[in-house]
C-alpha cells in the first residue's frame, strides 16, 4: 500500500503566514499538519492562509485538525482561513456545516504572495483561471463515478445529442474503460465539477488491443498512418463559460500523460450535436468506419496532440 504525500511550505510576512500544501491530507498526513498549524499558533501568527489549490483530497481527519487549529486561533484572537479547495473538499465542508467556518472570504486570493513550490510534480493540479486538472488514480475514479455520471448527464440535457448519452451506458463504458492497461482519468475542477476526460492506450506496446482494440487498431492505422494512440472519452458541463478551453485544455493533458500524438474517440453517426462539439474542441471527423464491434458502424475522430509528442509509429 502507498502511503499518501503532503508536501508543506511555509511562508511567513509580518504577523501572517501562508501554508501552502500540495498532495493528499489523510491518516499518514494529518500528523505533520497539526504540528505546522501549532508551530504556527506557537510563534504568535495572527493571520493564517492555507492555500489548497494543490491538494487532491481531505479526509475527516484533516477536517477536525483544521476546525480544532481554527478554534484555538480564535482563542488567541488570530483566524485562520482556505483558500481555493478542490471539489471533493468544498463538498467536505458543506456536509459538515464548516464552510463559514473555514472557507475564506470572496475576494481574498492568496495567489499574488504564494511562493513556487520546490520539486512539484507534474501529475499534481494545475490551476489555470479559476480552473484546476487533477488525475486520479483507478481507486479515486470509482469513489466519484456518480458525479461523473450527473455531468455527463448535465452536458447534454436538453440537447438533440441527449439520446445517445444515455448516464447506465456511460458507466459502463467507463467501468470497462477503467480495466483497461494504462487507463488514466482528468478531473476539471472550480469549487465543483466542470469537466472530465479519461482513456486509454491502444497500440504494440501497449495491452489496448484485447476485445476489440485490434480490430479499432487495425482501422485507426489505416486511416492516419499510426499504431499508437489514445481511445478516449470526454464530457464538458456545457452551462461552465469556459467549457471549450476546459475542453481543450483535458484533452490535451490526457494525451501528454499518456505520452501519445493521437487520440480517437468514437460515436454514433446519428450524434450529430456530438459531432460538432468534438468538431469544436479540434477534433476531425474521419467518417463511418464499418467492421468495428457493435450494433451500428461509428463514426471514428481524431485528435493530434499539440507540440511535440513522442513517435507513435
Amino acid at each position: 500500500m502507498t502511503l499518501s504525500r503532503l508536501d508543506i511550505h511555509r511562508r511567513n510576512r509580518g504577523e501572517r503566514t501562508l501554508v501552502t500544501l500540495a498532495g493528499d491530507i489523510g491518516p499518514a498526513t494529518t500528523p505533520l499538519l497539526r504540528a505546522v498549524l501549532e508551530q504556527c499558533l506557537r510563534d504568535g501568527v495572527t493571520v493564517i492562509d492555507i492555500d489548497l489549490t494543490t491538494v487532491g483530497s481531505c479526509d475527516a481527519r484533516g477536517l477536525d485538525v483544521f476546525l480544532s487549529a481554527s478554534r484555538r486561533a480564535d482563542r488567541v484572537h488570530a483566524s485562520l482561513s482556505l483558500h481555493h479547495p478542490c471539489a471533493q473538499i468544498t463538498q467536505l465542508l458543506a456536509v459538515t456545516g464548516s464552510a463559514s467556518l473555514l472557507l475564506a472570504a470572496p475576494g481574498c486570493p492568496v495567489a499574488a504572495w504564494a511562493p513556487a513550490i520546490p520539486g512539484r510534480r507534474s501529475d499534481q493540479p494545475v490551476l489555470k483561471d479559476g480552473i484546476r486538472l487533477r488525475r486520479l488514480t483507478r481507486w479515486q475514479a470509482e469513489g466519484v463515478r456518480e458525479d461523473i455520471a450527473d455531468l455527463a448527464t448535465e452536458s447534454v440535457a436538453g440537447t438533440p445529442g441527449e439520446a445517445y448519452h444515455n448516464r447506465g451506458d456511460f458507466l459502463r463504458r467507463l467501468a470497462i474503460s477503467a480495466h483497461r492497461p494504462g487507463f488514466a482519468l482528468l478531473l476539471a475542477e472550480t469549487t465543483v465539477l466542470v469537466g472530465c476526460a479519461f482513456g486509454f492506450p491502444v497500440g504494440p506496446d501497449s495491452s489496448g488491443r484485447r476485445g476489440s482494440g485490434g480490430s479499432l487498431q487495425e482501422s485507426v492505422q489505416r486511416l492516419t498512418s499510426r499504431a499508437r494512440f489514445v481511445v478516449l472519452t470526454q464530457v464538458v458541463a456545457h452551462p461552465h463559460a469556459q467549457h471549450r478551453d476546459i475542453a481543450r485544455r483535458l484533452q490535451q493533458r490526457l494525451l501528454t500523460d499518456l505520452r501519445s500524438p493521437l487520440g480517437v474517440t468514437l460515436l454514433h453517426p446519428g450524434d450529430r450535436a456530438g459531432q460538432t462539439a468534438f468538431s469544436s474542441w479540434g477534433w476531425q471527423n474521419m467518417g463511418v468506419v464499418v467492421g468495428l464491434p457493435g450494433p451500428v458502424a461509428p463514426c471514428v475522430l481524431i485528435l493530434l496532440a499539440e507540440g511535440p509528442s513522442p513517435a507513435g509509429r
